[in-house]
């Protein structure tokens, strides 16, 4: 995924040559990185805070503690403002207690370390939501992308290309609308009382696309506006 000031920098050099992208830096940025769309999906969402940090820049336990004050008692996973690590879900991601800010900063410094160089803008606590199914198996999860506020396609999550599922989106439609960004995606996934809930919103032309899905779907409205 191209980092919002290499993004700038495309952008400028297209400019340079008389051209000009479909999608802006700034519109990109407030899509791309969590803080530029947390504010108008936060009802549809679990609860965050961040901090701007650097790569290899670890706060120290009341720091932290102080971060993730505003949250409520309970578990919460880490990330950046792009990506999580959720495939090292124990050390690196998952917090089982959000006031054990020793161990707090034991998942984040490991984050940290395994993010390198590539760690995106700062760091992100999320309040834990179940979105487990019923019968405890994996989270019935669905990509969604957006063009001009119309979902074009709904698919699988790349991390599932064989797990096709019908997300409700009557309550996530107006404020994609209202988010007003051209092309987007929006991962959503059914919680375990049974609520679609917004897990990511990211730019689209940087979405993985399932492996299932054939390109030819997707490409097809937007050649066509």
């Amino acid at each position: 995924m191209i980092p919002t000031q290499r993004y700038r920098e495309l952008a400028q050099a297209l400019s340079s040559r008389g051209c000009s992208l479909a999608v802006s830096p700034d519109q990109y940025a407030s899509a791309h990185e969590l803080p530029g769309w947390y504010p108008s999906f936060e009802e549809l969402t679990p609860r965050t805070v961040w901090s701007a940090s650097s790569p290899g820049e670890i706060p120290d336990e009341s720091a932290l503690a102080q971060l993730v004050a505003p949250l409520r008692d309970g578990a919460g996973v880490v990330k950046d403002y792009v990506k999580s690590r959720k495939h090292e879900w124990d050390t690196a991601c998952f917090i089982p207690d959000l006031r054990d800010s020793a161990n707090l900063r034991r998942v984040v410094e490991k984050f940290v370390e395994l993010q390198g160089e590539f760690l995106a803008g700062g760091l992100v606590v999320r309040e834990f939501e179940d979105f487990s199914d019923t019968t405890g198996g994996p989270a019935s999860e669905a990509r969604v992308w957006w063009l001009d506020a119309e979902p074009i396609l709904i698919g699988p999550h790349p991390d599932n290309p064989a797990v096709h599922v019908e997300p409700d989106l009557t309550a996530i439609a107006p404020t994609v609308s209202r988010f007003g960004r051209r092309f987007i995606t929006t991962d959503v996934a059914r919680r375990v009382d049974g609520m679609w809930r917004v897990i990511e919103v990211g730019d689209a032309q940087v979405s993985d696309l399932p492996s299932t899905v054939d390109p030819a779907v997707l490409i097809g409205p937007l050649v066509s506006r």
